[in-house]
């Protein structure tokens, strides 16, 4: 057997124990194949990035189990029939991966490294590598370290 986790995105519209009877029946599919159930989190509503099925939000559900392949394809052949479901995906679990759902501020904080965080006094100092004008205003930049070999018929001055 192997562990798979499906992650449901359900009408908003739809009752909550319309919701609840999805995944109860994914319950019973994989309970009746000798399968075990481990865990099944529900992330609630959240807004989508793009509207599927002129729905601009979506219930979150995520489930784990262990199952044969032949009873994970019966449950994603009664997921795309039912009207409630506007998408799923079944992957294969990962062994500690994070099944809980991801937080609203989180997703908004964005990353900062730690020199832009630090005090100016204590950042490393950065230096731009200077370029040099000649003489004719052009910018000189290095350039490789064969020169540029002459056209046929032209001289270089």
């Amino acid at each position: 057997m192997t562990t798979y986790e499906i992650l449901l995105l359900l009408d908003p519209e739809q009752a909550e124990t319309r919701q609840d009877g999805i995944v109860a029946r994914a319950r019973d599919l994989v309970e009746k194949s000798g399968g075990a159930w481990h865990s099944h989190d529900a992330w609630g509503r959240r807004r989508l990035a793009y509207p599927i099925a002129h729905k601009e939000e979506g219930v979150y559900h995520l489930v784990v189990f262990d199952t044969e392949a032949a009873t994970l394809e019966e449950i994603s052949r009664v997921l795309k029939i039912d009207d409630s479901v506007l998408r799923h995906i079944a992957t294969r679990h990962i062994e500690g991966s994070r099944t809980t759902a991801p937080r609203d501020d989180a997703a908004a904080a964005v990353a900062v490294p730690a020199e832009a965080a630090a005090p100016e006094a204590t950042r490393p100092e950065t230096t731009m590598p200077e370029t040099t004008v000649s003489e004719d205003g052009e910018p000189e930049y290095a350039g490789s370290e064969e020169e540029p070999q002459a056209e046929s018929g032209e001289e270089e001055e």
